[in-house]
């Protein structure tokens, strides 16, 4: 790229990892170089494109009225994942003849009619060497009269190379504007540096969020990561990040101000080293050792109290919606039995099966089942929607807080987050958990993607509340937070966006507790809806094989969100049903290594159908699993470079160890693969040396040094299907 002419001014933000050049010419301010260790990663840049529309009639966009909305009719159906049937009837048209022909806009400074008239920069730096820059462009002309200004807003972050953006565009006409096609960072990466691997997944309408780009053998390059939320979000395949088009728009007022979301670029380089059992990337080691922490220091992608919230159950497994006092009762009796830490009722506890007034006909006093399951021991979580039936409180208080085209499901309407509803939607949760402790939210249903168009609301068009949705929805989640200390809202795929939905992305973990991943996984529970007498005809074989998958199934969908903290993330679930003794221990011992790759945050399924020795079985290893959080926090770790993939065929492994290489590593294998094989665990510190104990094997296999475990010198065998869990802990007298 060129440098900056004598008439121009260069800033170069970030550090020696990663530089990015940013240069104040007369068009106005743009990247001219992106280098990580010294190597230009930047093909062309524009630095942000957009399209702006100016109205061409003096009135605002206006809303619909409840009695003229469409109504959208959506009915959920369960087979081997839950999905919406829905049925449009009538159709909103917008104004969009209302609004003249689009001006594109970009940051290059090519177009001479289309340049700022001023263009300034501020910087400051906070005390732990942050740097935020500002760079305004003012006056960039419109057709006829007026203008509006651009503003890019830089974060530097020396120590963890990375560089945060985001955009802010101003409206300083007398008329109204609509900003579509937006690109945050319109950059495009040479094509040596657009080999791509995603660290969370693209899928069901939404991109990932965090998207690695570099050269084909991952030893340079960048992470591309964006803060904009669910089906919102574009990530392109140059580069450049943004909103996608088909969701995105923006009405602005005269004087308003349209600020993005942030996206950022973080570093990584290195070399790559051949373990013995795999090749350990620079890409792998900077996200488990340096990215996901960064996420949670800088981003507030902070993990719950996974400690005080694992192992959870939840009631929907085998029960649906036609739980009762009675079946409450008696499974938080066992579920305490079994050792677990909190019960969630799912769906059914409800007036309606909507809401959140108890069904007093199943629950006649929902204070006193509350009370029993404390008395338990147990901790409460409890299922929401965002749906409420005519007769509801909310509706009684907000009676216009419906979306519009009216969205319909059971008996109710989905609730709008685009209206202050939100707020009184997050009181109620945090009277829920005054009233009864609960100290976990599943919030569920789809509402956002369908748009919000009533009069009155915030959205100005159909297309721009599904933004404002989102951001209405995710504002409430830290409201919640606020309002009731120590409650754990977790956002459901379903009301983030479908049914089944999207991946849990940077977005949801920066407002939420948790996120729980689509599909639903109902392997080995054999019909989702019936108790365990009610399957007599299932074969217990073919349940045990649905079990073994669902483990695999687990470690797939928690292993394609990497590039997150995994005990944030909830993947539906271990499967605590036995027909005719298709749950053995060592499927127990399969689900409690799988589900580990993050936190055992969930399990479910007819718990009547346990056994005694089921039920000490799952304590004894839920105990386990509570020792080793205490002594190294587990949970919150995990890593994978250098060592294989997820799979059910041969062996694979991963750690769960701390700062000091201390805590465990969790090793499967599949149906196939050797009976012996050394266990190369890379994440030791060569210079110390540890004691390792099999822990399901009740086994201690020796001391080895952290040289010795970085070159295999553990030798595990395993029959096929087997787990083991080895705890490392370093010598005494270290």
């Amino acid at each position: 790229m060129k440098t900056a002419d004598a008439d121009k001014t260069a800033i170069t933000l970030g550090s020696k990892r990663l530089r990015r050049k940013i240069e104040i010419h007369a068009g106005g301010a743009g990247t001219v170089s992106l280098t990580v260790d010294g190597e230009e990663l930047l093909s062309a840049c524009k630095e942000f494109s957009f399209q702006v529309k100016q109205r061409t009639v003096d009135a605002p966009p206006r809303g619909i009225d409840k009695e003229k909305a469409p109504v959208i009719e959506t009915t959920a159906a369960f087979t081997e994942t839950d999905f919406l049937a829905v049925t449009e009837q009538g159709v909103y048209h917008d104004d969009s003849a209302a609004w003249g022909e689009p001006l594109s806009v970009d940051g290059s400074g090519c177009d001479a009619r289309m340049k700022p008239m001023t263009v300034t920069h501020e910087r400051e730096t906070d005390e732990r060497g942050i740097e935020r820059h500002r760079f305004a462009m003012n006056g960039w002309p419109l057709p006829g009269h007026g203008s509006f200004a651009v503003a890019l807003v830089y974060e530097a972050y020396p120590s963890d190379a990375a560089v945060r953006k985001r955009i802010e565009v101003r409206n300083d006409s007398p008329g109204w504007l609509k900003l579509e096609q937006l690109l945050i960072d319109d950059i495009q990466l040479a094509g040596d540096n657009r080999s791509q691997v995603e660290l969370t997944p693209s899928e069901r309408g939404a991109k990932s969020s965090i998207l690695a780009f570099g050269n084909a053998e991952h030893t340079r390059g960048v992470l591309v990561c964006s803060e904009v939320p669910s089906a919102l979000r574009e990530m392109n395949d140059s580069g450049g990040t943004g909103y996608a088009d088909s969701h995105f728009e923006w009405v602005l007022a005269p004087g308003e101000t349209f600020v993005s979301e942030a996206v950022f670029l973080y570093a990584y380089y290195g070399t790559a080293v051949d373990t013995g059992a795999g090749i350990s990337r620079p890409l792998d080691r900077t996200v488990e050792r340096d990215f996901v922490p960064f996420l949670q220091r800088e981003l507030g992608v902070s993990a719950p109290p996974v400690e005080k919230l694992a192992p959870a159950w939840c009631s929907w497994s085998n029960f649906g919606n036609r739980i009762d006092d009675a079946i409450v009762r008696e499974q938080a009796g066992i579920a305490a039995k079994c050792g677990f830490a909190t019960i969630i009722l799912d769906q059914g506890w409800q007036r309606g099966l909507l809401g959140t007034e108890p069904d007093t006909n199943k629950f006649p006093d929902f204070h006193a089942t509350s009370a029993f399951i404390r008395s338990c021991g147990l901790q409460l979580g409890l299922w929401v929607s965002c749906f409420r039936d005519p007769d509801s409180k909310d509706m009684t208080a907000m009676p216009r807080a419906e979306v519009l085209p009216l969205l319909k499901r059971i008996d109710g309407y989905g609730m709008s987050f685009a209206s202050p509803w939100r707020y009184y939607y997050a009181d109620d949760l945090a009277a829920l958990a005054g009233a009864y402790g609960a100290i976990h939210f599943k919030q569920d249903f789809t509402n956002v993607k369908f748009g919000d168009i009533a009069d009155g609301h915030e959205s100005r068009t159909r297309k721009e509340s599904l933004l404002r949705g989102l951001r209405g929805l995710l504002e409430a989640q830290r409201l919640v937070s606020e309002r009731a200390p120590g409650a754990v809202p977790e956002l459901t795929h379903e009301i983030y966006w479908g049914t089944p939905g999207t991946p849990c992305d940077i977005a949801a973990l920066r407002h939420a507790g948790m996120y729980h991943i689509p599909p639903n996984d109902y392997s080995g529970a054999g019909h989702q809806s019936r108790r365990f007498f009610e399957l007599d005809r299932f074969d217990p074989e073919t349940l045990r094989q649905g079990l073994i998958r669902g483990c695999f199934n687990a470690r797939m969908r928690l292993y394609a969100h990497r590039g997150l903290p995994l005990c944030s993330i909830n993947y539906y679930g271990a499967a605590t049903i036995s027909v005719r003794g298709s749950l053995t221990p060592d499927v127990q011992d399969r689900q409690l290594c799988s589900w580990l790759m993050g936190a055992p945050l969930l399990y479910a399924g007819d718990l009547s159908s346990l056994t005694e020795e089921h039920a000490a079985h799952y304590r004894q290893r839920f105990d386990l699993l509570a020792r080793l959080q205490r002594d190294y926090g587990i949970y919150r770790h995990f890593q994978y470079s250098g060592v294989p993939e997820p799979t059910d065929t041969d062996w694979h492994w991963w750690g769960k160890l701390n700062g000091s290489g201390e805590g465990a590593v969790v090793v499967i294998r599949g149906s196939h693969g050797a009976e012996r094989r050394p266990i190369v665990i890379p994440w030791v510190d060569e210079t110390h040396t540890y004691r390792v104990h099999a822990l399901l094997g009740s086994a201690a296999l020796g001391t080895f040094t952290g040289k010795q475990l970085q070159n295999g010198a553990l030798v595990l065998a395993l029959p096929a299907y087997g787990q083991e869990l080895l705890e490392l802990a370093r010598a005494t007298g270290e």
